[in-house]
C-alpha cells in the first residue's frame, strides 16, 4: 500500500494527455481544472479496485481479474461502461492470443531453421568423413 496519500495520484503527464484528446481544440484547462481530475481519476480508480477486490473475496480468490473489474461497475451503478469495457476486453483478449499465435509460429520457424542447420552440419561432418576416408583409401592402395 502506499506510504503517502501523494502516492496514490497517477501522474500529471497521463491525465494531461487524457484530458487533451477528451476535450475539443482550442479549449485550454487550468491547472486547478487538471489538479481536481487528477485526484478525482485517482479516487476513482481505488474505489473500483476495492469494488473489484469485494467480488474476489467473495470467490475466495486473491488475484482479480476481469470479471471483478466489470461486477464492481455494476455495483458502482456505473453499467454503461460495462458494455465498452467488454468490447475492450475481447479485443485486448484478441490481440494477446494473436500474439501467442505469433510467438508460437516464430518459435516452430526457429527450431526448423535450428533442425536444418543441425542437418546441415551433420551432413558436412559426413561429407568430411568420407572425404577422409577416400583419401585413406587412396593412401593404402598407393602403399
Amino acid at each position: 500500500m502506499a506510504e503517502r496519500p501523494e502516492d496514490l495520484n497517477l501522474p500529471n503527464a497521463v491525465i494531461t494527455r487524457i484530458i487533451k484528446e477528451a476535450l475539443p481544440d482550442g479549449v485550454n484547462i487550468s491547472k486547478e481544472a487538471r489538479s481536481a481530475i487528477s485526484r478525482a481519476a485517482s479516487v476513482f480508480v481505488l474505489y473500483a479496485t476495492s469494488c473489484a477486490n469485494n467480488f474476489a473475496m467473495k470467490g475466495k480468490r486473491k488475484t482479480l481479474n476481469a470479471g471483478d473489474v466489470l461486477s464492481a461497475m455494476e455495483e458502482m451503478e456505473f453499467q454503461r461502461f460495462v458494455a465498452p469495457l467488454k468490447e475492450s476486453l475481447e479485443v485486448y483478449r484478441r490481440e494477446q492470443k494473436g500474439k501467442k499465435e505469433a510467438r508460437k509460429d516464430k518459435d516452430k520457424k526457429a527450431d526448423s531453421e535450428e533442425q536444418d542447420k543441425s542437418r546441415e552440419e551433420e551432413n558436412d561432418d559426413d561429407d568430411e568423413r568420407m572425404e577422409e576416408e577416400e583419401q585413406n583409401e587412396e593412401e593404402e592402395v598407393d602403399n
